[in-house]
Parts: structure tokens; sequence; C-alpha cells
């Protein structure tokens, strides 16, 4: 069969990879692959790549959803060459994941799927953007506008921010006569928690199936690893904390709080920190620049004692597995379907610092007494 993937971004960042190990493996069953991406490429060889417009399509999509939050709604002439390259590839099956990041039209890749009906649609849903009138996560902003149409938005300036007036109804409207009324599509999303919240969108009207994000254990395993003498941090007990982007919804300011409530003998260490970040944080936390070398991650994640995830909205952080599938035990707040992927073992209610530190402390206690027996 041939399949056909689009994203923002192919072998990059977490979405990124997951597709491209889905193209690795169909490509290995005998399947024929192509990936349609937006921005970044990292190519793997298992896919036909196809780039969707160019710098400037994006810039100027990106512009007009600043001013008039009409993210979706731009890149008209290039998801028109898109739609040409699809038709020429002739997939069998069309799988959807981010729609968002400023790259595609919307309206007129919905409009083409409901002519072409004999092809499968798939839709893996990563966050909530499809069922929302602006937002891509509202649990932080403790947000259930979604539910009856938005409006009156407390997140404009949030993903994907836009400066304007409140069009968020508007956009709710536009996604809903968009999304609706595909008779071939199937929803896959990574979690539990993001499954019960589709049933409760719109988009209720189709089957929604759970499929666990996966990683690959050949790169992402217990590993050896020079990262603590490498930082002078052999002897301490190191706490890691590790994102794409951070940002206060991802837990940024709790790991400052954390830092007040751990002894000298922990060393935080942040993966993912911009410079900018870099100067506000407390004395005390090794921030890192992004990486995307999986080798590396899995040496630093192997040498960390325990893993800290306090965000504050995710649908089934494959940082989780990542930590866990190098022996490192997670411990997250009990938001979104974060303890679904941390294993649900170590799980403290939302914003309970006290409670991060405490399970810091009894696990890496437990793993000392073991380690001496």
């Amino acid at each position: 069969m041939k399949y056909l993937f689009i994203n923002s971004v192919y072998g990059f960042g977490s979405t990124g990879r997951i597709i491209a190990d889905k193209c690795e493996q169909l490509k290995n069953e005998g399947h024929e692959c192509a990936a349609a991406y937006g921005r970044t490429c990292a190519d793997n060889g298992a896919a036909q790549l196809i780039r969707i417009g160019t710098k400037p399509d994006y810039l100027f999509h990106a512009g007009i959803t600043r001013l008039f939050d009409l993210n979706g709604y731009g890149s008209r002439a290039a998801t028109q060459r898109l739609l040409s390259q699809i038709e020429h590839f002739q997939p069998d099956v069309i799988w959807l994941h981010n729609l968002h990041g400023y790259y595609l039209n919307i309206e007129l890749l919905f409009k083409w799927l409901k002519k072409h009906s004999q092809i499968k649609i798939l839709w893996t849903l990563h966050d909530c953007w499809a069922f929302t009138g602006h937002c891509a996560h509202f649990s932080a902003a403790k947000c259930d506008r979604w539910k009856s149409g938005c409006g009156d938005c407390p997140q404009l300036k949030a993903y994907p921010k836009t400066y304007g007036a409140d069009h968020t109804q508007r956009n709710y409207r536009q996604k809903q006569v968009c999304f609706t009324g595909l008779a071939n599509l199937t929803i896959i999303v990574p979690s539990e928690w993001l499954a019960r919240t589709v049933k409760q969108s719109f988009l209720k009207e189709y089957p929604v199936e759970v499929l666990h994000n996966q990683i690959d254990k050949s790169l992402f395993k217990p590993t050896p690893s020079g990262f603590r003498k490498q930082y002078g941090l052999d002897g301490k007990t190191v706490v890691l904390g590790a994102a794409s982007v951070w940002d206060k919804e991802k837990g940024l300011l709790d790991f400052c709080r954390l830092r007040e409530k751990l002894d000298s003998q922990f060393a935080i260490v942040l993966v993912g920190v911009t410079e900018k970040q870099k100067s506000r944080l407390l004395p005390g936390i090794l921030a890192l620049p992004r990486t995307a070398n999986p080798g590396e991650l899995a040496e630093i994640y192997s040498a960390a004692d325990v893993f800290v995830n306090p965000t504050h909205q995710d649908t089934y952080p494959t940082v989780n597995l990542e930590a866990r599938a190098c022996g490192t035990p997670v411990i997250t707040y009990d938001v979104g379907g974060s303890p679904e992927s941390a294993g649900g073992k170590y799980i403290v209610k939302e914003n309970d610092i006290d409670g991060l530190a405490e399970q810091i402390y009894k696990l890496t206690e437990r793993e000392a007494v073991e380690l001496s027996v």
C-alpha cells in the first residue's frame, strides 16, 4: 500500500520522529511512503519527502495569524501544489498529524479529502487544536469553552499567538464545518485522556482509537555515559528535565521552585533551554541547549537518577517514554496524558512542589538502598 503522511516536521521533534519511525516500519513491511512536511526535515531514507511551501509562505502565514488569528487559513498556493503532488502519488492512505504550524490551508485540504472518499484517512491528534477555536492545549488555562463554541478566549497570546481581535468563535465554527462530514476518517490519539476529550468535542462522530506513541528502544536504552564527569556531577543526585520548547506550561518555573526545595546534593539538569531562559534560572540548575541526537539524549537520560516532568498540559509526553526506556524513573503531575506515559507510578498533584520533592527524596533513597544491598 501507499501511505502519505502530512505533518509540520519530519524526523525532527517528537511528532517528526514518530512519523519517520512509522515510515521506516512500513517500508520494512513492503509499503511505499511519502511524507509532506512544512518546515524542518531530518531524512532517514524511509519516505519520499515533499516540502510544503517556502520560508516566505511560512512567514506570511505566521504574520496573518499574529494579526488576524488565521492559523490554518494561509498557504493557499502551497497547499494547491501539495494536492497536485498527492494526486500524482496516488496514496491508498493519507495519515494526517499536526496540521497547525503556519504551513497548510485546512479548508483546501479537507475540501479535497471529501471529494476523494476512496482514500482512507487517519488523523493522529497530538494536541487539542483540531477542536478548539484557537489553542492547542487548554488544561493549564482551566478552560472548557471548546465544548460550547469558544469565544472570549483567555489564551490569545498562547500558541498560535495572535495580537488581533478575538476570532475564536469564527475559527471554531469554520473548523467544525471543515473537519466534520468525512465518511472515511478515523481519529487516532496517543492517550486515553485525549480519547475521552475528543468524544466530548465536535469530532465525536468519528471512531477514535488509542495508539500509544512508540519510541525506538534500540536508541533509547540504558547507555554508558560520560555526562556526569563532563559536567562535574560525580557524586551528585541528578534530577533531569527535558523539553523541545520550555515555557511555563512545560514546567520551567516549577523547576525553579523545586530547586529551592532540594539540598545541594541534588543537581537539576534541564535540556532544551535557550540562552535567554538560561539567564533567568536559579543558580544550581545546569541548563543545556536542545539536542536532536537520540544517542546524546540516551546518554543524558541514563546518567540521571530521576526524570521530572512537571508539565501543566500534555497529551502523552514522549520524553517520559524515552527516560523510562533508559532506566530512569519518571515523576509527573496528574495532568492530561502524562501519567499514562510516565507509567502511572510516581504521580503528584499539579503545582505540588513539596510533593515533587518528597517523591524525589523517596525514589533516590530507595535506589541508594537497593544499590547497597
